[in-house]
């Protein structure tokens, strides 16, 4: 191997975990292609590297490993090839770490075939619009924000939030061929918890993971995006796979792209984040498709957003790329700021008939409750109605609202019918009678 590249010894800049290289005259050297990787060899072993720029006859390349006790005397190899990864049936259960390398001590891999990361984005012609149902058995998400295959959508969170736990529960829940998990700076404790929620639910089989952990290079952290939906899209395409794409956390994964930014002497923009910041997320999120040939990639993402603000630019680009957003809120999805833009394709549809009216009846009295919340507390005096609403605000909460609630759609629709019948006269629903008589429950229209 050592024998079939070309080494050069002209390192001219070390700069955190970037280093610049100058090449020969052009002609004097084989071509360098972007995102084509090297070997930078020291008395002390070999460090994989990725060429990030070519800048005339400078060549940047980001060290996987660091570059830590690495000498400017060191040679260069460039190996005139992309990044792959492995892509076959043997990867199910398998863990790998930022570089694509397994790290669960499973059988050797080096024979199966590999793919390179970052292919081109799916032509449109070959799309098929969303139109099919991802059944969570999560209420607020399947009853009041449908996840629709081929959906990219984002969890947007703060530190603290259990928006890992709602992750792995979805994940578990969802009803998809396989899952793709993608773990950006985790600590151990976040990797653990994955891993043996996956084990427990016995979804390992029907799982690969691609983790990089806190302590780990930020090189590798921005590559297990690419990793993980390189993966998923040949599942989906290749196998015809129903594949949906857990990402956390992709705050994470930005804040990965500054660092470099700043080692790489670029101008940055809004917060000290690159300028390409939308470009960067848009290239991963955009790989969510439903295949007119072959199956369909739908990608879950976790967006936290520091000091709760939804206009930083990595939530603000996020919405402008994604199709909704669930909102995190104190340990419940908040029906007021989460939203799915593709529920109007299945819901009623796919679905029971009853599903977007009862929706829309059931979020127009939540919110007309919490307005008579406000009236109870500044002591304004309540009417009947108030009370009725406020008796609803309670039982939608309790019933609905929490994490650790699971339940099928239909039986979820039918406990809605319950709660409006417990709280609400037929009438005060304000909905089509054909529905009230068939779905009103029958005990609640003879008292």
């Amino acid at each position: 191997m050592k024998g079939c590249y070309t080494s050069y010894h002209s390192i001219t800049h070390i700069v955190g975990d970037l280093v610049r290289v100058a090449m020969p005259e052009p002609g004097a050297a084989p071509a360098v292609r972007l995102a084509d990787l090297a070997l930078i060899d020291q008395d002390n072993g070999s460090r994989l590297a990725q060429v990030t720029e070519i800048n005339g006859p400078q060549v940047t390349l980001q060290v996987f490993d660091g570059t830590k006790g690495l000498a400017t005397d060191a040679s260069v190899r460039f190996l005139n090839q992309p990044m792959m990864v492995t892509a076959s049936d043997n990867v199910l259960g398998r863990i790998f770490n930022g570089k694509g390398e397994a790290i669960d001590s499973g059988p050797d891999l080096s024979f199966d075939k590999k793919i390179p990361l970052a292919g081109p984005t799916v032509n449109p012609m070959h799309r098929v619009l969303a139109s099919k149902m991802i059944r969570t058995n999560v209420p607020m998400i399947d009853v009041f924000n449908c996840l629709v295959e081929s959906q990219k959508i984002p969890i947007f969170s703060v530190s603290g939030e259990p928006h890992n736990a709602l992750l792995a529960r979805i994940g578990i829940q969802a009803d998809a061929d396989l899952v793709v998990f993608g773990g950006l700076g985790l600590g151990f404790d976040d990797y653990h918890f994955f891993r043996q929620s996956f084990l427990s639910a016995g979804l390992a089989a029907r799982t690969v993971m691609f983790v990089n952990q806190a302590s780990d290079s930020i090189v590798e952290r921005l590559l297990v995006p690419d990793l993980a939906l390189a993966v998923a899209e040949f599942f989906a395409v290749e196998e015809g796979k129903r594949v949906l794409v857990l990402l956390t956390d992709m705050t994470a994964f930005a804040d990965a792209l500054k660092e470099v930014g700043v080692a790489n002497e670029r101008v940055p923009s809004n917060r000290g984040y690159t300028g390409d910041l939308y470009s960067q997320l848009a290239r991963r999120y955009e790989k969510a498709c439903d295949y007119a040939q072959g199956g369909s990639l739908t990608i879950l993402s976790v967006t936290t957003m520091p000091g709760h603000d939804v206009t930083h630019p990595v939530p603000d680009n996020t919405g402008y790329i994604t199709e909704g957003q669930f909102y995190l809120h104190d340990g419940k999805l908040d029906p007021f700021g989460s939203l799915s833009r593709l529920k109007q394709q299945v819901a009623g549809k796919q679905t029971r008939r009853d599903h977007s009216p009862i929706m829309n009846t059931m979020i127009r009295f939540y919110s007309e409750s919490k307005a008579a919340e406000q009236k109870s507390a500044m002591a304004f005096d309540l009417t009947e109605y108030d009370q009725q609403l406020l008796k609803f605000g309670q039982l939608f909460e309790r019933r609905f609202m929490g994490l650790d609630i699971s339940m099928p759609l239909e039986d979820a629709l039918d406990l809605c019918w319950q709660t409006l019948a417990e709280c609400f006269k037929p009438e005060q629903l304000l909905m089509k009678q054909a529905l009230v008589d068939q779905y009103f429950p029958k005990q609640q229209l003879a008292s």
